[in-house]
């Protein structure tokens, strides 16, 4: 049988293919700006017919009915990273979040700690031998769809073709439901007076040759604004979006000087718009791959002068750095920080950096972000032991090798000027200076 007549043996509808999922299974949803949109309507409104539904994920965007109280008993959410669609739930005890690496997680489903009965994904139409492209998601979905017993996969022409380790097979798809409808779009958003100012710490220690890994927010998005007359920088990321493009285009981002995949923007998945799908479509300078080789630090590491960008909520004077809750509340999850601030550490050259505003506002109230100790409850993400440079609109703290007075000193230096007296009296109160 050709994969032709499998494709077409194998074509249904949304409703159709949502009748595999049982009570008590336990389903991956891919996720990002590749979650199947027809699929997983149609498995919500089936969901009064079905009970103790599982549903592992990790960062998604648009809205989320099967997290909505109705849900409950029917279907429930564990996610390994948590975005804001699901992060009431989670908070409200309505969904689950089991923290893990994101080097890691693909592993929890190949080696059985999470056992998957279906995947459902979203692919590019297939090509003439029978290879569907995962498109714009591929770091933890590829392993997951492999894992699976059951695959429901919406085939779409919307779907960029993206080149690397990022292929399936007609042949491993049980449920094919072909749909036609745009992938949401994530813009990038404007600059403001404050990341710009960060970003020029960051952008100045930045060498010609560098390869870079950009976490997600505004602070990453103004270094490549200020990366514009470097040469020769390189991109391996567990994601990008559109501002790596006009930095292709000017010759930048060429990756000539990297040590691993030299020539190539390698990643995980993708974020941003119709522009940054357009461009990666079939380029060849794209390859996506999954995360458990993206995000590996001893992969990220072989990358000379490997760049890791990464934010925090709150950086403790020891260097503790809190990215994940705010106070006992969750509010996201390690994913790869810790992943590329290790490894940009051990790379040759390397530099992970930790950026972050100086303030924050809660509840109309000026706090400062650089804080004495991790607020009570708080998650250490990056530890003291593992955290380099901290970058605030203040200026740069080299922390390595630094003893804890010395920390604190760097810290303080960075912080909010209005909160500086009071973090150097609590420092020596607590014996660090």
């Amino acid at each position: 049988m050709s994969w032709m007549d499998i494709y077409r043996e194998r074509t249904v509808t949304p409703a159709q293919a949502v009748t595999a999922i049982q009570s008590g299974f336990r389903v991956f949803l891919t996720g990002n700006c590749s979650v199947p949109q027809k699929v997983l309507g149609a498995f919500v409104a089936r969901a009064p017919e079905l009970q103790d539904v599982e549903v592992v994920q990790v960062l998604t965007v648009g809205s989320a009915d099967y997290v909505a109280p109705a849900m409950a008993g029917h279907i429930r959410v564990n996610t390994l990273f948590i975005s804001a669609n699901v992060r009431q739930a989670v908070n409200e005890g309505r969904a689950d979040f089991t923290p893990c690496f994101l080097s890691e997680i693909p592993g929890l489903f190949k080696n059985g700690h999470l056992p998957l009965d279906v995947a459902l994904i979203h692919v590019s139409p297939p090509d003439e031998h029978g290879f569907c492209s995962l498109g714009v998601e591929v770091g933890v979905t590829k392993t997951a769809a492999q894992s699976a017993r059951i695959v429901i996969a919406e085939v779409n022409p919307n779907m960029p073709r993206t080149l690397g380790d990022s292929f399936i097979h007609v042949s491993k798809l049980t449920h094919i439901v072909p749909v036609d409808y745009r992938l949401p779009e994530t813009p990038i958003g404007a600059v403001s007076e404050l990341s710009d100012r960060i970003a020029k710490h960051i952008a100045a220690m930045i060498p010609d040759g560098a390869t870079l890994q950009m976490g997600i927010g505004g602070i990453p998005d103004a270094v490549l604004n200020q990366l514009k007359n470097h040469k020769h920088l390189g991109v391996h990321s567990e994601m990008f979006s559109d501002g790596v493009i006009d930095l292709v285009e000017r010759g930048v981002i060429d990756g000539e000087m990297k040590t691993l995949h030299p020539g190539k923007i390698v990643a995980g998945f993708m974020l941003g718009t119709k522009r940054l799908y357009d461009f990666v479509h079939d380029n060849p300078i794209i390859e996506l791959h999954p995360t458990e080789y993206v995000n590996d630090p001893f992969i990220i590491a072989q990358n000379a002068k490997m760049i890791a960008i990464n934010s925090a909520i709150e950086v403790d004077l020891t260097g503790q750095v809190c990215a994940d809750s705010i106070g006992p509340r969750f509010y996201s999850g390690v994913g790869g920080q810790v992943d590329f601030i290790y490894g940009a550490s051990r790379s040759k050259g390397g530099m992970p950096f930790i950026a972050l505003t100086s303030t924050a506002n809660v509840k109309g109230v000026t706090a400062s972000r650089i804080v004495p100790s991790i607020r009570s409850g708080g998650g250490v993400v990056t530890t003291r032991n593992h955290v380099r440079y901290v970058v605030t609109e203040h200026g740069v703290a080299d922390l390595y090798a630094k003893k804890v007075r010395e920390r604190a000193q760097a810290l303080i230096a960075i912080a909010a000027p209005e909160f500086r007296e009071e973090l150097e009296r609590t420092a020596r109160d607590m014996r660090y200076m």
